[in-house]
C-alpha cells in the first residue's frame, strides 16, 4: 500500500515533468541551432559557385585578351611575349589561390594544308616564363582553321581552381573531404590570325 508521502513525491515529479515539456521558452534558440549549419552550408555553396563561375569567365578572358594583344603586333621578342602573359595572369585578381598556366604558340600551316608546324612558343607556369614547344614541331589545329599557308596564334589558358573551403593560408593541408574539390580544372583555347601582318616572328624565341 502506497504511503501518502510517496504519493505526493510522485505527483510533484509528474507536475515538474509536465511543466518542463509544456515550457516553450528558448525553443527559437534550439531551432536556430539546428537550422544554422544547413544555412551556413547553403551560403558557402552559393558563394563558392558564384566565385567559380566568375573565375572561369576570367580564365577565358585571359586567352582572348592575350591572343588579341599578340596578334596586334607585327613582330615580337621574348620579353614582349612574357610581359603580355604576365598581364593576362593579373586579370584573375582578386582570385589568388592558384596561378594560371598560359601558353602562346605561333603556328604556320604548310602550303598543302597537311601540316601545322610550331614557329615559336612561350609559356607561363607558376609565374615563371619559359620556352614552349620547340620550333618545327608538328601540332594540331581545328580542321576549319587549317588553311594553306596561313599563320595562327594559339593561346591556351588553364587554371586549377581551388575553392575557399579547400584552401588554407599555407596551402599545405586540405580540410577533410574538401580535398576532393581542391583542383577544379578550368581552361580555354583561342586561335587568332595576325591583324597587321602576314606572320608575327619572334626575334629571340
Amino acid at each position: 500500500m502506497m504511503r501518502a508521502g510517496a504519493h505526493l513525491r510522485t505527483a510533484g515529479v509528474w507536475r515538474k515533468a509536465n511543466r518542463f515539456w509544456s515550457d516553450r521558452r528558448g525553443i527559437a534558440a534550439v531551432e536556430f541551432a539546428l537550422i544554422m549549419p544547413i544555412l551556413l552550408i547553403m551560403y558557402f555553396l552559393t558563394m563558392e559557385a558564384s566565385q567559380a563561375i566568375e573565375t572561369s569567365k576570367k580564365v577565358s578572358r585571359i586567352g582572348s585578351m592575350v591572343a588579341d594583344l599578340v596578334t596586334q603586333q607585327t613582330s615580337v621578342v621574348k620579353a614582349d611575349v612574357d610581359a603580355i602573359m604576365q598581364i593576362g595572369s593579373v586579370t584573375l585578381q582578386p582570385y589568388n589561390r592558384s596561378t594560371p598556366t598560359i601558353t602562346i604558340t605561333a603556328i604556320q600551316v604548310s602550303a598543302d594544308a597537311t601540316k601545322a608546324l610550331v614557329v615559336w612558343s612561350r609559356k607561363l607556369v607558376a609565374g615563371v616564363a619559359s620556352a614552349g614547344a620547340a620550333a618545327t614541331t608538328e601540332t594540331t589545329v581545328p580542321a576549319t582553321l587549317k588553311v594553306a599557308s596561313t599563320f595562327l596564334i594559339r593561346v591556351e589558358s588553364n587554371l586549377g581552381y581551388t575553392p575557399v573551403i579547400a584552401w588554407t593560408a599555407s596551402n599545405q593541408q586540405k580540410l577533410g573531404l574538401t580535398s576532393a574539390f581542391s583542383n577544379i580544372t578550368m581552361g580555354e583555347t583561342y586561335y587568332l590570325r595576325p591583324r597587321r601582318s602576314v606572320t608575327i616572328p619572334c626575334g629571340d624565341c
